[in-house]
């Protein structure tokens, strides 16, 4: 006895949700130079220099600052990019992420 084939598809579900973003922050320290975080916030994160400048006083009154909510991906690169930048300068700047 041969089976019967259905021409019948089953249709499965697939939730398709947005990826998990992460929050990149900026922390303050008492050796790296202000013109220099502003530098790095327009080089590395696209920041105006009225926001760059606004985020670096933050950073330097608040212990830290977000600069940015990024992919997972995005967020390592930008970390890695910045930091390098401030290691090339001598600068012991430090950059965190952390899941929104």
């Amino acid at each position: 006895m041969a089976k019967q084939q259905s021409s019948v598809l089953e249709r499965q579900r697939v939730d398709v949700s947005e990826p998990k973003r992460y929050k990149v922050y900026i922390h303050n320290d008492d050796f790296t130079p202000m013109d220099f975080v502003v530098k790095l916030l327009i080089t590395v994160f696209y920041k105006n220099k009225d926001e760059a400048e606004r985020l670096m006083l933050k950073v330097h009154h608040s212990d830290k600052a977000v600069v940015g909510v990024y992919s997972y991906d995005i967020a390592v690169s930008k970390v890695r990019r910045a930091t390098a930048m401030a290691r090339e300068e001598g600068h012991p700047l430090r950059l965190t992420y952390l899941p929104d």
